[in-house]
């Protein structure tokens, strides 16, 4: 097929638009952290035999460890209407409520349901009322969206669900009203991480008033009108405009925390939407980079290629940009520029500091064209997913999972280590080789 290509200058960063496929995870594997981070919840994916296989691979959970998801898998008298849908789901959602009693159903839309027009938000809502059981539809298929977007598509349809009771934020103190404003914080992360991002806010005189998801249904954040919201990943644009549009929040455009430079500007940036002036950012930025000194020593002067997968590519590669290396290349399935504006912005400001080439940000990229790219290039790392991994190690070629980064906690200033460690595992390790008298 031959590509067509959309070419513009924006900013002194090229875009290309090519038309290659979605080449990422499916996005209904995001129910493998979404299920342990919402711990009250059950999700029940919908979908054929093939989802199931997927889901049982991907995640590598027993039956016998009871996780809190399972599949509904679609048979040929469902596909053919033979069977009653609102029947189906409601013995399967029945036997849910009555086996493990959850506080909310997720309901996990694929590729199928969309195919035959299975309409999920239509029985939903009666359902929900039968059983009294909370009932969240969200359509996470390969077809429209790409691997970490079915996180999106899970929040975007939880946002809805957040309560919006009026408070009275204003204290009796003369302090200004944008000060008082809660924050709300979109995006799954770790506890732990949660609890670092939520400290290094409270050093600056920042409640966090709650986040999305929280650990339980029951303590989804208040929402109201006027509140301020901000993403911690650069694949939640869904969230972001459902948080806007339809709880008419202030979405705070600002870098994402990955790497120390990230997160520092993901602080500063809500210290000035609040008016507040940032205190000590500058010299804990300096203390977690001479921490990853011997990892950017390792890392100055080589040049690294991302394939395109889980939306984290311009984030990561404006962070390796500042430890020293050269991006060729930024493939992304999906690319929005508006929720996207500040980490774009940082990425070109980082480019001209370091006085480094600009990298070309390719939007649904085509792989044999990008095999082709890497092949001139001959870059030092490419960063891709599992599927061309072993194909360019045996063309000599460095890689790493870009998998690897969605699953390892890489946000806030305490785990830029870990970003670093993923990236210069593959170069440690065929650096070494040599020296055991194997030939690369």
């Amino acid at each position: 097929m031959t590509s067509i290509k959309e070419l513009k200058q924006v900013n002194n960063l090229t875009f290309e638009c090519e038309t290659g496929n979605y080449h990422t995870f499916c996005p209904i594997s995001c129910v493998s952290w979404l299920y342990q981070k919402i711990e009250d919840s059950f999700f029940l994916v919908i979908g054929t035999k093939t989802c199931g296989y997927f889901l049982q691979n991907a995640m590598g959970v027993m039956i016998f460890a009871e996780p809190r998801y399972a599949m509904a898998e679609l048979e040929e008298g469902d596909i053919s209407a033979q069977l009653n849908d609102y029947e189906e789901l409601r013995r399967l959602c029945m036997q849910i409520k009555k086996d493990r009693n959850p506080s909310v159903i997720f309901w996990i839309g694929t590729c199928t349901t969309e195919i035959i027009k299975m309409d999920l938000e239509g029985i939903a809502p009666k359902l929900e009322s039968e059983l009294n059981v909370p009932i969240v539809v969200a359509r996470a298929n390969g077809l429209d969206y790409a691997f970490t977007q079915g996180e999106d598509t899970v929040l975007a349809a939880l946002a809805q669900r957040c309560t919006q009771l009026q408070f009275n934020h204003h204290s009796n103190d003369s302090d200004s009203q944008k000060s008082q404003k809660p924050l709300i914080i979109f995006g799954s992360l770790p506890n732990f991480v949660n609890k670092q991002l939520t400290l290094e806010l409270a050093n600056q005189g920042i409640d966090v008033a709650g986040w999305l998801p929280s650990s339980n249904y029951v303590d989804l954040p208040n929402i109201c009108p006027g509140d301020y919201v901000v993403g911690v990943n650069p694949f939640l644009s869904r969230t972001a405009t459902t948080l806007m549009r339809r709880r008419k929040a202030k979405l705070i455009v600002a870098p994402f925390p990955i790497g120390p430079d990230g997160t520092r500007a993901w602080i500063e940036k809500i210290c000035d939407v609040f008016g507040l002036k940032p205190k000590g950012l500058e010299e804990r930025e300096k203390n977690i980079w001479s921490n990853l000194k011997e990892y950017t020593e390792l890392l100055k002067g080589k040049s690294v290629f991302f394939m395109g997968d889980n939306l984290l590519e311009v984030s990561l590669a404006r962070f390796l940009v500042n430890c020293g290396m050269t991006v060729y290349e930024i493939g992304i399935p999906y690319m929005d520029k508006r929720y996207q504006k500040a980490e774009l912005e940082f990425l070109q400001a980082t480019c001209q500091k370091n006085g480094v080439m600009m990298p070309k940000i390719v939007e649904k990229p085509d792989n044999y064209n990008q095999l082709d790219r890497i092949q001139d290039l001959k870059p030092d790392l490419v960063i891709t997913g599992m599927a061309h991994a072993n194909p360019l190690e045996a063309r000599g070629i460095n890689t790493k999972w870009s998998v690897e980064f969605t699953f390892s906690p890489i946000h806030g200033f305490s785990n830029a280590k870990d970003v670093l460690e993923l990236v210069t595992r593959p170069l440690r390790r065929n650096s070494s080789l040599p020296d055991l008298n194997f030939k690369v």
